[in-house]
């Protein structure tokens, strides 16, 4: 079972509330008890710790807790060194383990990592907890290389990241509105900081389940297909469907993806026709039509 297949029910109306009320991140608090959920990324959860340290009240306790597939067994050393020591406890191929708030730190490198930062050639700005937080990913180059100069109307990215393939749209005068769209809401606050186009708008959409806020004369994409470490091609699927929805007639897909991805029959179902436009062996950029 993965974690989009659990529904939940809360019927005590102030629990109910409290969960209908999270943010997707708090700027500030004196917490006696934090929890912090490992991921794969190695630098998203040094940046994560050293956030919950900083709402941690002193004498506070937090709790980190991952898989060892994901690299917790290493993370603990690392804070284990960076703390004076944790307690734990591993069954299960996974582990928890926690400490106590007092006088030491996080490293300077893990809160730096807690704010966005330039990366790339230093005029963008990115943090980790993205897909390809530090560098331009190099299907989303290729899709900019093949992108024509000209993209009209009211232009849309389907999962924009930090921004790359924005700015990329926005040089050109032709796009008369453009939105950013991402399910991460770290990848707005990226976006926000990389794109100050003023025909630039952001939405925080889950697009595999909300619809987006308009139709569209084009759409740019470079489709998700992961759930941690998991290739779930479906989540992709979802996202082109989105897109041919959301075109207007005519309107255009300009998508890259992973050559083994099986995304053809998709475009076969919901575009009236569909060209490759570039193929390099790893990756394929396609235009579809709606």
């Amino acid at each position: 079972m993965t974690l989009g297949e659990v529904d939940a029910e809360q019927s005590f109306r102030p629990d109910f509330l409290r969960l209908q009320g999270a943010t997707p991140r708090l700027e500030g608090g004196s917490y006696d008890q934090g929890l912090v959920l490992l991921t794969k990324h190695k630098e998203e959860s040094f940046a994560n710790i050293a956030r919950a340290w900083v709402l941690l009240a002193p004498g506070g306790t937090l709790v980190c807790a991952g898989a060892n597939d994901d690299g917790a067994a290493s993370l603990e050393k690392h804070v284990a060194k960076a703390f004076g020591g944790v307690e734990q406890l591993s069954k299960y191929h996974s582990r928890v383990f926690w400490f106590t708030k007092g006088e030491r730190e996080p490293p300077d490198y893990w809160q730096k990592l807690a704010t966005l930062q330039p990366v790339g050639d230093g005029s963008w700005m990115s943090q980790p907890g993205i897909f390809s937080w530090d560098k331009i990913d190099d299907g989303s180059s290729l899709l900019a290389k093949h992108l024509p100069s000209d993209l009209t109307g009211h232009v849309a990215d389907f999962g924009c990241g930090w921004g790359y393939l924005a700015r990329e749209v926005l040089r050109s005068p032709a796009a008369t509105s453009f939105d950013l769209i991402d399910a991460e809401h770290r990848a707005l606050e990226a976006a926000r900081a990389n794109v100050t186009d003023p025909r630039a708008s952001f939405h925080w959409i889950d697009l595999t389940a909300e619809k987006p806020p308009s139709t569209y004369d084009a759409i740019v994409c470079n489709p998700p297909f992961h759930t941690g470490r998991a290739s779930v091609p479906e989540l992709g699927r979802k996202v082109i469907e989105a897109a041919a929805r959301a075109l207007e007639p005519g309107g255009a897909l300009y998508m890259v993806a992973n050559r083994g991805l099986p995304y053809e029959p998709t475009l076969k179902a919901h575009f009236a026709s569909f060209e490759t436009l570039a193929d390099n062996n790893k990756f394929r950029v396609t235009r579809a039509v709606r």
